[in-house]
């Protein structure tokens, strides 16, 4: 588990591909691998992904297909700045909130606008996370524990949401450099898709008990 508190930027090494069936990554992260072991769990760009070597300052993972397609680490190439932080320890301390390195979808800057030392940011979002989105709620966005300042009417066919960032977050994390229209990950409040999936089982019971007594009374 992650907190979405972003330790430093690591840097990408190299980028071995085969197609979109699998890559390795080399990343050169000289403050993240003091202590990382062989099988360590580390997010990049906020996904979780597992140390498979390291040497010295530098590690190695391996990412299948499904994580390619569904996040922007298929995009990464040699030279790119990340987003890194390692796995929480039991008894650590929480500053973000629940970051699990599992990414939901990925968005698109879509406005940066200065205002004074912090900045306004809107992402658009993929229609079907929209709903997990609330103003006040948090979001990972490249890993980045962030509180939702803005969000688009729910009716929006282009749904969006908007947050602030604070200089330690321009200048400690990617995001200070983004360019409009980048890509980035996003991992919703895990806590919305739980409650999700357990009212629609509520339904579905309720739903199957009314036609349990209409059969019964037929």
């Amino acid at each position: 588990m992650f907190t979405g508190i972003i330790a430093e930027q690591g840097k990408v090494l190299s980028v071995e591909r085969d197609g979109n069936i699998s890559a390795t990554v080399r990343l050169h992260a000289p403050g993240s691998t003091e202590g990382l072991a062989l099988g360590g769990s580390i997010a990049v760009n906020g996904v979780c992904l597992t140390a498979t070597e390291i040497d010295g300052k530098d590690f190695s993972v391996d990412v299948m297909g499904e994580t390619l397609i569904r996040s922007t680490i298929g995009e990464l190439a040699a030279g790119d700045p990340v987003n890194l932080e390692r796995c929480v320890p039991a008894g650590g301390r929480f500053d973000g909130h629940v970051v699990q390195g599992h990414v939901d979808g990925v968005g698109q800057l879509l406005e940066r606008e200065a205002l004074g030392n912090w900045d306004r940011l809107r992402f658009g979002v993929p229609a079907g996370l929209a709903r997990y989105i609330a103003e006040k709620g948090s979001i990972a966005v490249d890993g980045v524990s962030l509180t939702v300042s803005a969000v688009s009417p729910a009716p929006e066919p282009a749904p969006w949401f908007e947050v602030g960032l604070i200089p330690t977050t321009l200048a400690d994390t990617g995001l200070g450099a983004k360019a409009l229209g980048s890509h980035v990950n996003l991992e919703v409040d895990v806590l919305a898709k739980y409650t999700e999936r357990l009212l629609s089982f509520s339904g579905a019971a309720a739903g199957g008990a009314a036609a349990g007594a209409e059969g019964a009374t037929a």
